[in-house]
C-alpha cells in the first residue's frame, strides 16, 4: 500500500481552515495522513488543528513556523521534509474537499506523471455560510444546492457532477493544459525532491508553477483531474499579493524555462541542512509545546540521474 501525505498550507484563516477539516473528516479514503503547513498563524489556529488531532482515526501533524511575512514556500518545503508518505498530495487551507477528493488522487496517480486539478470559486457570502452539517452531507458540493444559496456557476456547474464517466470524459475533453497549481495537485514524492521542492524566495504569485515547469523539465506530464477532483475554494481577500513578488517571480519563471532547471536554487536540500532553526516547530498531541520536527529525507540530496525513463515502472 502506498503512503499519502496531504500537505494543505494556511495562515491565520480559523473560520476557513475549520470547513477545510471538516472536508478531510468525511474522506471516503481515509489511509492518508494530513500536514499542514502553517505560515505563522496564531494561537487560535494551533487549537484548531489540535482538536481535529485528537478526534482524528488518521494522523494530523501541524509544522509552524514563526510569522516573519510571507514565507509559504518555505512552510511548504518543511511541511513536505516531515512528512512520511511516498505520494504527496496538495491542497490550501481555503479549499474544501469533496468526499472523494483523496481517494481520487490516489487512484489517479500514475508513474512518471502529476495531477492537476481545479477549484470552483465560492463567493463570501457563501463561504461563510457553509455548515458542519453541509459538508458532513455533501451538499456544499452539490450544484443545486449552491445554486439555491445564491451562487452563480456558469460552466463551472460540470465540474461538480459526480466523479463517475461524466467526468473522466470532460477531464479528456477539456483543452485546459494541465499545470501545477498548489490548490490541487499531486504526484510521487520522489519527484518533488528531484526537483528540490518549492524554491524558497519565491512569495506570492506563480511559485507553484515553478515547481511545475522544473517537473516538466525533468520529463514529467501533467493529467487533468479538474473534473475528478473535486474542491470549493472559499472567498477571501490576498492582502500578501504585490506588484513586486509577481514581476520578480515571472522572472524566475521565465529563468526557468529558458534554461531548462530541474532544480530550485534553495529549497529542500538546503532546508535540510539547516535543520529546524528558524524556530520551525510541530505541534500534535503530546506535542502541544512544539517540539522540533523530524525530517524524513530519504531523496533530499536529489538523485544523479533523476529524468522519467524508468522509474517507477
Amino acid at each position: 500500500m502506498v503512503k499519502v501525505s496531504v500537505i494543505v498550507s494556511t495562515y491565520n484563516k480559523v473560520e476557513w481552515l475549520e470547513k477545510v477539516l471538516w472536508g478531510y473528516t468525511q474522506q471516503d479514503f481515509r489511509d492518508f495522513e494530513l500536514v499542514i503547513a502553517d505560515d505563522g498563524s496564531a494561537e487560535e489556529t494551533k487549537d484548531l488543528i489540535l482538536g481535529f488531532a485528537h478526534e482524528s482515526d488518521f494522523p494530523i501533524r501541524h509544522i509552524w513556523h514563526p510569522d516573519e511575512g510571507y514565507r509559504r514556500s518555505l512552510i511548504l518545503n518543511a511541511a513536505v521534509l516531515a512528512s512520511k508518505g511516498d505520494y504527496l498530495v496538495f491542497s490550501d487551507g481555503d479549499c474544501i474537499p469533496r468526499r472523494d477528493f483523496v481517494r481520487t488522487h490516489v487512484e489517479e496517480a500514475e508513474p512518471g506523471r502529476f495531477l492537476s486539478g481545479g477549484s470552483v470559486y465560492l463567493s463570501m457570502t457563501v463561504s461563510r455560510g457553509i455548515t458542519k452539517d453541509d459538508v458532513a452531507t455533501g451538499r456544499f458540493a452539490d450544484p443545486g444546492w449552491l445554486r439555491a444559496k445564491g451562487q452563480e456557476l456558469g460552466r463551472h456547474r460540470l465540474r461538480l457532477l459526480p466523479g463517475d464517466w461524466r467526468a473522466v470524459v470532460l477531464d479528456s475533453l477539456t483543452t485546459t493544459n494541465p499545470t501545477w497549481n498548489l490548490n490541487n495537485a499531486s504526484t510521487w514524492r520522489e519527484w518533488v525532491f528531484a526537483v528540490n521542492g518549492m524554491e524558497t524566495e519565491m512569495q506570492y504569485g506563480g511559485a507553484d508553477r515553478a515547481l511545475g515547469s522544473r517537473l516538466e523539465n525533468l520529463g514529467l506530464r501533467g493529467k487533468l483531474t479538474r473534473f475528478r477532483a473535486v474542491l470549493l475554494h472559499l472567498d477571501h481577500k490576498r492582502p500578501y499579493k504585490t506588484r513586486d513578488s509577481i514581476e520578480k517571480n515571472k522572472g524566475i519563471r521565465r529563468r526557468i524555462v529558458e534554461d531548462g532547471e530541474t532544480r530550485a536554487r534553495d529549497g529542500l536540500s538546503e532546508l535540510n541542512a539547516r535543520g529546524a532553526s528558524g524556530g520551525l516547530l510541530e505541534f500534535g498531541p503530546g506535542r502541544e509545546e512544539g517540539v522540533e520536527p523530524l525530517w524524513n529525507p530519504e531523496t533530499a540530496s536529489g538523485d544523479p540521474d533523476p529524468r522519467v525513463e524508468g522509474r517507477r515502472s
